[in-house]
């Protein structure tokens, strides 16, 4: 498959998760998507969040984790390939770290 469209599929199934988190998730914490990350064959794309407070992290990802079924019903009717990538969800670690990096230089 082209790289472009992979781009494409990526971009597209980050807006989506992102707008269905936005519209089902409380107020609570703050879940940003930062990024997907899709298989090769695009068959898998693995949806990266950050969230805020850190303390809400686990109660976020849990929340995502139940409502993948959702999430891929609303995924499915955006975006206008077969078949629809199978969906995960993870912490971005890379963004925490990111976030830690620059929490450090501020301070000196």
């Amino acid at each position: 498959m082209s790289e472009y469209r992979s781009e494409k599929i990526t971009n597209h199934v980050k807006e989506l998760a992102a707008l269905y988190i936005e519209k089902e998730a409380g107020p609570t914490s703050m879940i940003t998507v930062t990024r997907v990350v899709l298989s090769p064959d695009n068959k898998r794309a693995k949806i990266m969040i950050s969230v805020l407070p850190k303390e809400k992290e686990q109660a976020a990802y849990g929340f995502i984790r139940r409502n993948l079924g959702e999430l891929r019903k609303y995924v499915s009717k955006g975006l206008k390939i077969n078949p629809i990538p199978f969906l995960e969800v993870a912490i971005d670690e890379g963004e925490k770290n990111r976030q830690r990096i620059e929490e450090l230089l501020i301070r000196n």
